[in-house]
């Protein structure tokens, strides 16, 4: 029986894991590969040869050697690190600027998704940090999986942070997608401008105003499926999109945010502003980052 054939429409065929074969990046490695069982997809490991490259990692690179021998070597490493994990993988090895061989090889490979770890200050996870989050999002089309905590199971609290705009959209259909049957929460967090809460000042009616207009209709827009609504969860507050998403994040143990880029209002800001560190360092779990299509 070809297991193929019991794959849900829609889940990636390969993953691109963007590693620099040191210890910060095993958590990381650790996702990719649970989901790459999961999935049933090729599992691609990317190691960037940078000019400097930190004096801790497992494989330096020498001048004389080649990107064969570093490729064989990755392997074994990898290999090692995954245990008796089935997991089908293969080693791409690059050299230059880490951004634009995160592009080209996942463009090469056809691949789905993009994950990577997120560090500070240190030589494959700066990228993430800061002003090049602009640049990795605008230039990546697959979604971005950033992953922060030590996975032990699948993802089973998701919640997609949505301003009801067209990349809100396009976030809440690729979690739907690549999470089938998990249980997922749509947060949205407004503010009222102070001139306009003179003689109201029920937020929750307010709230409730929002949910049965703008949340409806953005649902709609989205043609969800029967299914796909029974398992979808709505979280209306009135809080600013920072703190309030990662307070609500903390408050119910979510494992997973996932977020749209290009939205019409906060989540532009946040994504593709200065607020994107930020927003990094204070959600506390992995963040799946979705880039609304050029057509759109």
């Amino acid at each position: 029986m070809n297991p193929q054939q019991d794959r849900p429409t829609g889940l990636p065929t390969r993953l691109l894991l963007c590693t620099d074969l040191s210890a910060r990046c095993d958590r990381a490695l650790d996702r990719a590969a649970l989901l790459s069982r999961l999935w049933d997809a090729e599992l691609i490991a990317l190691n960037v040869l940078e000019p400097q490259q930190a004096p801790d990692l497992l494989l330096r690179p020498q001048e004389d050697e080649s990107d064969t021998g570093r490729e064989q070597a990755a392997y074994r490493q990898l290999k090692q690190d995954l245990g008796q994990g089935n997991v089908r993988l293969r080693i791409r090895i690059a050299r230059g600027d880490a951004l634009d061989a995160i592009h080209a090889t996942a463009e090469q490979e056809g691949c789905g998704l993009i994950v990577t770890g997120l560090a500070r200050n240190e030589t494959f996870g700066r990228f993430l940090l800061g002003s090049t989050v602009q640049r990795l999002a605008r230039k990546t089309t697959p979604p971005l999986l950033v992953v922060r905590e030590r996975p032990h199971v699948a993802y089973q609290r998701i919640v997609v942070a949505s301003d009801f705009s067209n990349s809100s959209r396009h976030a809440l259909l690729a979690a739907l997608r690549l999470f089938p049957g998990t249980p997922l929460t749509l947060y949205h967090a407004f503010q009222v401008p102070m001139s306009a809460i003179a003689d109201r000042i029920d937020y929750r009616e307010l709230a409730r105003e929002i949910e049965g207009g703008s949340c409806a209709r953005f649902l709609d827009s989205c043609g969800l499926t029967t299914e796909d609504r029974a398992r979808l969860d709505v979280t209306i507050e009135h809080q600013p999109l920072e703190t309030g998403l990662a307070h609500y994040v903390r408050a119910q143990s979510a494992d997973l945010v996932v977020l749209g880029t290009h939205g019409s209002s906060g989540l532009t800001a946040l994504l593709l502003g200065s607020a994107a560190e930020r927003l990094l360092e204070w959600l506390p779990c992995d963040t799946l980052i979705v880039r609304e299509p050029k057509e759109s």
